[in-house]
């Protein structure tokens, strides 16, 4: 089985590179991408991980864009970790998800519901590179007893429209396209039929978009079948995966289920050629 879309404890997963692998392993899986966000800190610590396991496991990533105050998220695939314009951009879009994060913490105070984020920032800049989100502030919700767990703090608190989300700043979704591809890669717009924005795909493809993920757990089989469709339609390669973020996560459910179909793959492998982590 193929999947092209998970996160380690580099950005908001709860499973360390390691453990990602093991667990991917363990379901059966073959073909993997980690696309942590914004920051490809765990690359080596995959790498030697997918090594010992016999795993191919490629170097990807899930860039936040911006459009009209919402996220657009945009994976990339086969591009040069090293690069240095994307390492530079990457190192900006660290530093506003902490301010973020800050703001985050006061506005919950502001609301009557104050949370502890010092520890859980300290415990991040632990880790060079470490992209910081969300999460941190939902795990801290909970901590503190304001909410049951992460997800009633997401629906409470910190999912969009609600009183302490900060809207985000950063580049537009054509911006990260586009810089993708400078540093080698291929982008696909992530989970089209969770973000909503597909008023924005021409546009994007007209930018030179390549892939969109087709096959992911938040979309349902008539949305699979439409995203498909647009693909051909269009002339796009297509992604997918189980976007898992660890054991106890939303998606967890999907780990090992929602994957790439072989076919696809090998047109995507085809047009990324791929820089496997555990490659030599």
């Amino acid at each position: 089985m193929i999947d092209l879309h998970m996160h380690t404890t580099a950005s908001d997963g709860r499973s360390t590179p390691e453990a990602l692998i093991a667990q991917a392993a363990a379901k059966g899986l073959r073909i993997i991408a980690v696309t942590d966000h914004d920051t490809t800190a765990g690359v080596d610590a995959c790498r030697a991980a997918a090594r010992a396991a016999g795993l191919t496991c490629h170097v990807g990533i899930e860039i936040t864009s911006v459009d009209a105050g919402r996220d657009v998220h945009m994976l990339g695939y086969g591009f040069d970790p090293a690069h240095a314009e994307l390492q530079a951009f990457l190192a900006t879009q660290r530093a506003d998800r902490r301010r973020r994060l800050d703001d985050i913490g006061t506005r919950l105070a502001q609301l009557g519901v104050p949370v502890n984020l010092a520890d859980a920032i300290e415990d991040a800049g632990r880790v060079a590179g470490r992209a910081m989100g969300r999460p941190m502030a939902a795990a801290a919700l909970a901590k503190a007893g304001h909410v049951a767990d992460i997800r009633e703090a997401f629906d409470r608190y910190l999912g969009e429209g609600k009183p302490a989300f900060i809207e985000r700043v950063g580049p537009s979704p054509v911006d990260v396209v586009t810089l993708i591809a400078r540093a080698g890669g291929v982008a696909s717009l992530a989970h089209p039929g969770k973000s909503q924005r597909d008023h924005l795909i021409a546009g994007l493809v007209e930018a030179g978009l390549p892939a969109i993920e087709v096959y992911h757990p938040d979309h349902d089989p008539i949305d699979t079948a439409r995203y498909r469709q647009m693909a051909r339609s269009l002339g796009l390669l297509i992604t997918g995966g189980s976007d898992f973020h660890g054991v106890g996560s939303t998606r967890e459910k999907a780990f090992g289920h929602v994957h790439l179909p072989a076919a696809e793959y090998a047109r995507l492998a085809d047009r990324a050629g791929w820089i496997a982590i555990h490659a030599d």
